[in-house]
């Protein structure tokens, strides 16, 4: 082993036992860990954030099965290189009668003409196809390759995984540091550990540096503290990107979050987007929808607040911003819930859209210039605020939306208020009728 390769492609499992994580792909029993035991492999799509072992599973596969293991990196890969490693694959001779697993890192960066030169090979069955991808591969992979393919995702790392690969980097006297005298507590790596963020990459690139700047004691042991460990580890990585599957996956469990009246989760999302460097008029937006859409009239001043927020944050900026922003989301979030206004304008959206709703009754129509009401323009309309409770019976919707109710109101909150008021509304009407004034 090169000691002057890094430490975390030293530490790469060689077998699937070495293997650390992802059970619920590698465990015993499991699809993956059988094709793989039984050399019965057929393309696979591995994806997942960085350091959660792709490439180390995609050696594992190299170094448990009898197929020959071609890599091509698809940064600097061209078609040409998959042309001969086709080629190769197509020949007797070369091929040694094996099949051929090509591992493609980084898969998702191959463009289409990349993309559609590999189909083929892949779906004849010339090549093993196993490609290792940071993205999602249902957005960003050829869709006839994801078809073909086994997708499977690997997460971030348990913390107790990420301790089991440190412990085995000090203890290895081949690859990590196991001819060295080095001592660390346990709950230094497991704050190692937690800090990493699922990344074993991470992990092991932090206690490589500190184990190899830090002078021996008088005894000739390397001691690790947590001291030495703050000048050395990386600052906690956050899994987001604000182009990719972590920006979606994040805005969205920050909008249910809200939804579901959960303001500690609704605030821990927000401050992941804040930390990664998201748009701020980006996260008011979607707090003042969610606000309008999901808390509605059941509290109608959630999206007053919110807009404020919208407001205060693009004149303040970060880091004030934070502050307006997470008020905002913890008033959605802790208010009374309705989608009664959402359901409404969509239902009488699809009427419009898809039906015919008929005419303005002509007492509701305006007329601005002289002579249109002789034409019956806003003829016969009564005003409200001439009758008692200020209310009076005159028909509103068009004649051939009559009895149409798109807004109904539940009664949570402010609604419950709307209801008495209609309710009110119903009562002056009823008592209009019975004094022959209708």
């Amino acid at each position: 082993m090169d000691n002057n390769k890094p430490l975390a492609y030293r530490m790469s499992p060689q077998t699937l036992d070495d293997y650390a994580g992802q059970e619920h792909i590698i465990g015993k029993g499991k699809m993956l860990r059988r094709m793989i035991e039984a050399d019965r492999l057929s393309s696979i799509i591995l994806f997942g954030p960085p350091g959660v072992g792709k490439t180390a599973l995609a050696r594992v596969i190299a170094n448990t099965t009898s197929s020959r293991f071609e890599q091509l990196n698809a940064v600097t890969a061209g078609v040409s290189d998959i042309k001969k490693i086709v080629s190769d694959a197509s020949n007797p001779l070369l091929s040694e009668g094996r099949k051929t697993v090509l591992f493609i890192d980084e898969i998702h960066r191959f463009n289409k003409l990349q993309q559609d030169a590999l189909l083929p090979f892949v779906e004849d069955g010339t090549v093993i196809l196993i490609g290792a991808t940071t993205e999602n591969p249902f957005f960003e992979v050829n869709k006839a390759l994801v078809s073909r393919s086994t997708v499977c995702q690997l997460k971030p790392l348990e913390a107790d995984d990420i301790v089991k690969i440190l412990k085995n980097a000090i203890n290895d006297k081949e690859r990590g540091f196991g001819s060295m005298d080095v001592r660390i507590s346990d709950d230094t790596l497991l704050k190692i550990a937690e800090t990493s963020n699922g990344d074993a990459r991470t992990a092991l690139n932090s206690i490589e540096l500190a184990v190899i700047t830090t002078p021996p004691s008088a005894d000739g042991s390397v001691v690790i503290t947590d001291e030495v460990m703050k000048e050395c580890i990386q600052t906690k990585t956050v899994l987001f990107d604000k182009d990719g599957e972590y920006h979606y996956d994040n805005i969205s469990a920050m909008i249910k979050s809200m939804r579901g009246s959960d303001p500690n989760a609704a605030v821990l999302y927000l401050a992941r987007a804040l930390a990664a460097g998201e748009d701020i008029e980006f996260l008011a937006r979607r707090i003042m929808i969610c606000a309008s859409e999901d808390v509605g009239m059941a509290n109608p001043n959630a999206l007053l607040v919110a807009v404020a927020a919208y407001e205060c944050a693009r004149a303040v900026g970060m880091p004030e911003a934070r502050i307006p922003l997470a008020e905002a989301a913890i008033t959605v979030a802790t208010s009374p819930k309705s989608n009664a206004s959402y359901l409404a304008i969509g239902d009488a959206l699809r009427d419009v859209q898809n039906t015919d709703t008929g005419v303005v009754p002509m007492h509701l129509r305006n007329a601005p210039a002289k002579g249109m009401e002789d034409l019956g323009y806003s003829v016969g309309y009564k005003y409200p605020h001439d009758f008692p409770g200020h209310i009076t019976e005159q028909q509103y919707m068009t004649d051939k939306t009559l009895g149409k109710q798109y807004y109904k109101p539940t009664d949570i909150g402010y609604e419950r208020k709307v209801n008495e008021y209609l309710d009110y509304v119903k009562k002056m009407i009823e008592i209009e009728k019975g004094n022959g004034n209708a």
